[in-house]
């Protein structure tokens, strides 16, 4: 099976997710998507199920009991993948700040050059940040920095959600010690990948915040990043990561 799987983990997305579910499956490079739903008392869920009968070879839903933060719906949304044939397993968020045409520039880098990890990058070329207060840009660039300077990675953007994966990547990772949620969860992802070698490009992106639906942001999200990163460091440093 050589076309990827779009992984979107929802909750509370009723007003984005038929728009960004017709918008992939509208790109020319044709993508499978699979929505991680965590009982989303907005009927999401009954949602994606509506659209499963226009899409049932191509849109896939799996639900869990309750919110259980961002970082265990992508390790669910990897293991199911994993358990098929997928050779490319993407990253997305449902809100539009993901771009979806750029599905296709995340693709191309893994399948035609060389990265086995593809980061939609928000700051690889500058600020590329659209409807962000300063304040949060500010926290979201330095959170990047501070990740740089502890961990060693190169990666302009370590907080990326907007994610290509190989294959490979992601057989070679225990996806069983994954421990963080939120921003720490995709930087924690990046530190592995980068502690295993594999070849990491960042891809420029335009970041443009939501205009519907609230941000799952929230002070626990960052405070697990910041002690997060240092937890890791420590972690490779004694050969436990």
């Amino acid at each position: 099976m050589n076309c990827g799987i779009v992984i979107i983990p929802t909750y509370n997305e009723i007003e984005n997710i038929e728009s960004i579910i017709r918008a992939v499956f509208s790109l020319h490079k044709p993508f499978h998507v699979l929505i991680v739903d965590d009982n989303s008392p907005d009927k999401t869920a009954e949602k994606v199920k509506e659209l499963q009968k226009e899409f049932p070879e191509s849109l896939f839903i799996e639900q869990r009991e309750k919110k259980s933060g961002l970082g265990t719906a992508y390790v669910h949304g990897f293991k199911w993948a994993l358990q098929r044939s997928y050779e490319y397993i993407f990253e997305m968020d449902a809100d539009f700040s993901h771009n979806p045409n750029d599905l296709e520039k995340l693709y191309a880098v893994c399948h035609f050059d060389t990265a086995d990890l593809a980061i939609g990058s928000r700051y690889v070329t500058g600020v590329n940040v659209v409807n962000w207060p300063l304040s949060r840009v500010l926290l979201s660039y330095f959170a990047s920095v501070y990740v740089r300077k502890i961990t060693g990675m190169k990666i302009m953007d370590a907080t990326a959600g907007f994610i290509c994966y190989r294959r490979q990547v992601l057989e070679s990772i225990n996806l069983d010690k994954i421990k963080f949620i939120g921003y720490a969860f995709q930087i924690e992802m990046k530190y592995r990948v980068f502690a295993k070698k594999f070849n990491i490009q960042e891809v420029p992106v335009i970041f443009t915040d939501r205009t519907k639906g609230q941000s799952k942001m929230s002070g626990a999200i960052i405070k697990e990043a910041v002690f997060g990163v240092l937890s890791l460091r420590i972690k490779k440093f004694f050969n436990t990561l």
